[in-house]
């Protein structure tokens, strides 16, 4: 495992040499709302089919879970954190009937909420997934409150108000508050009377 700086210096983190920490690094890294990274190996381990791995940025290096066939086999696929926090993967074989398992890792991390687009304007609809929306109360950008529409108990819509800034996406709910995992850009304003890329935005 290695981090590229922006202007281009590397740093390896971690040599993967077999053994009880695995090897073949076939999937990607996921980096979940605790900070860390987790990958999966489909070589070596206890069992020589594979380990589930987590990795601190710093490098800190720790096997979570040894894949011994009947848990599933062979992982290979970069492993996806769910809005509940907990994350998902899949293997290639293994399992009850040989091929291949479904399995979730549970580290007790928070609830969260996510959206899409990544960045956009004041007065812009922004589309929220996350859990537990029924009765969902407040909306806010960075601190500015939102007017928003609940659709679903897992989906809900929101307006960037003025005065929003850069930051995370806040969702007060029956259940608690939840926050987004990752900060939300609102763009400057944006004139299209007197720009003609407006299409483009």
């Amino acid at each position: 495992m290695f981090k590229l700086a922006p202007r281009g210096r590397l740093t390896v983190l971690h040599d993967f040499t077999g053994g009880s920490g695995g090897n073949n690094e076939v999937g990607g890294l996921t980096q979940a709302t605790d900070g860390n990274f987790y990958g999966t190996n489909n070589l070596g381990g206890a069992f020589y089919w594979g380990v589930l791995f987590r990795i601190t940025p710093s490098g800190i290096f720790t096997v979570l879970h040894d894949f011994d066939w009947n848990s599933g086999a062979s992982p290979q696929a970069t492993l996806l954190q769910h809005t509940n926090g907990v994350l998902y993967g899949d293997t290639a074989v293994g399992g009850t009937a040989g091929d291949g398992a479904f399995y979730s890792l549970d580290l007790g991390l928070a609830p969260f909420v996510t959206f899409m687009p990544a960045a956009s304007g004041v007065g812009k609809r922004i589309e929220v997934l996350g859990q537990g929306f029924t009765g969902t109360t407040a909306v806010s950008f960075n601190g500015a409150a939102a007017k928003f529409t609940v659709a679903a108990d897992t989906y809900l819509t929101a307006t960037v108000p003025n005065g929003a800034t850069s930051g995370f996406i806040t969702v007060t709910t029956p259940s608690g508050t939840l926050k987004s995992n990752k900060k939300f850009l609102v763009r400057p304003f944006h004139d299209c009377s007197v720009s003609r890329d407006c299409g483009r935005r």
